[in-house]
């Protein structure tokens, strides 16, 4: 299986330059490919625009400068375009799954930069990596590469940072584990809990979230194409960075600790992309008294929590560990049923955190009675309970000791 080990390197001022100068051919090259592909009826191949847009018009003076950049990521630019095109249409066609993929747009100066070389566009020599046409950069070696690499990117991210990534082939690691298995439960306030009865907090990022704003605000106040203004996104740009950080250094430690204890790993299928959508209650109209308080958009809290993207480590790290990892339907009603003896109580407000079976007379934890039922339904378990049938209504503890 292949892995990515990315790593971070400082460039000489010369070497800024230079790798600057291979970020702008390597733009020009898609941009130009990309026109190409929207004036013609018919989309032409990956050959028949290499030729166009690197073989023929490094032989013009206004694209005379690609021949001072390596060719192999030219090359690799006008392949990046192809994918994009091929994830595009199979998305029209339901061939891809998941959210639609758009149209591919051009590039721009002020996002994310990244050059991709192959083999025989660089080599490792020693602690530096020579790159054709650059020389060599000294990267920060944190890990060691536990194979020769494929191929390496050379990213600029928008906060001024420059990055290194290998692509390897790795072997899966086989450690013994200490659980059969587990469930787990993503929530906000905390962030995952388990069937074993650990809880996971997320960091908070309420600080660096509150300077974000007021920097955005500052943004938007500023000239465009001014000084300030560029000095500004590259601040707001840092700061999303350093949430970006936290936030990936979490999931990483937390998923790697799950998949190394347990054999089988079992999550339940968010529609993330549909929580985040702005939903809040309309606006009363004036004259009228609100009936009950508004509901906050919790669109930014949720992006920040980072499901989609611990889901995605834990399904790459259990191929890794070779453990098994489930996933059951997000209309499992996980949280509507008593993980004991299987009564189903229906829907409950997602204000009530505790809750009294009537079947069983057990007081559960919601996110924990969840974390449980996910454990049962991804093992194939849950038929073993007893349901049954509903004669009467579940309250929450809260109601019951008021009453």
């Amino acid at each position: 299986m292949k892995a990515r080990y990315q790593y971070r390197f400082y460039p000489t001022d010369q070497q800024q330059q230079s790798l600057a100068r291979l970020f702008g051919c390597v733009r020009v090259v898609y941009n130009d490919a990309l026109a190409i592909c929207k004036q013609s009826e018919k989309k032409p191949k990956s050959a028949e625009l290499q030729k166009i847009v690197i073989t023929q018009a490094k032989k013009t003076e206004a694209r005379v400068w690609l021949s001072e950049v390596s060719n192999i990521p030219l090359q690799q630019s006008v392949a990046d375009l192809e994918i994009a095109f091929k994830n595009f249409f199979d998305s029209c066609n339901g061939k891809r799954k998941g959210r639609k993929v758009g149209y591919p747009k051009f590039k721009k100066r002020t996002h994310k930069q990244s050059a991709r070389f192959r083999i025989g566009g660089f080599s490792i020599k020693g602690n530096g990596v020579y790159l054709a046409k650059i020389g060599v950069v000294k990267p920060i070696w944190s890990r060691e590469l536990p194979a020769s690499p494929s191929s390496v990117t050379v990213i600029k991210d928008c906060a001024n940072r420059y990055f290194l990534s290998f692509v390897v082939d790795i072997e899966p690691v086989q450690i013994d584990a200490k659980n059969q298995s587990i469930g787990i439960d993503l929530g906000i306030k905390t962030f995952a809990v388990m069937s074993n009865g650990e809880k996971a907090f997320s960091p908070s990022y309420k600080v660096l979230d509150r300077r974000v704003r007021k920097l955005q605000k500052k943004l938007a106040r500023q000239q465009k194409d001014s000084s300030r203004r560029h000095k500004t996104r590259i601040q707001i740009a840092k700061n999303h960075n350093k949430i970006a950080d936290i936030r990936k250094d979490f999931l990483h430690k937390l998923s790697t600790q799950i998949v190394s204890e347990n054999q089988a790993i079992v999550l339940e299928d968010l529609n993330v992309s549909g929580m985040v959508k702005k939903r809040c209650d309309p606006a009363p109209p004036k004259g009228a008294r609100e009936r009950a308080p508004r509901h906050r958009k919790l669109a930014r809290v949720i992006s920040q929590q980072g499901w989609r993207e611990f889901r995605v480590l834990i399904e790459a790290k259990s191929e890794k560990y070779g453990r098994k990892f489930v996933v059951i339907s997000r209309w499992e009603p996980t949280s509507q049923s008593c993980s004991k003896c299987g009564y189903r109580w229906g829907k409950v407000d997602l204000s009530v955190r505790s809750i009294l079976c009537l079947g069983c007379g057990i007081e559960h934890d919601r996110d924990d009675n969840a974390s449980k039922n996910i454990e049962m339904v991804g093992m194939g378990h849950r038929h073993d309970l007893k349901c049954t049938s509903r004669d009467g209504k579940t309250t929450s503890v809260a109601q019951l000791n008021e009453a």
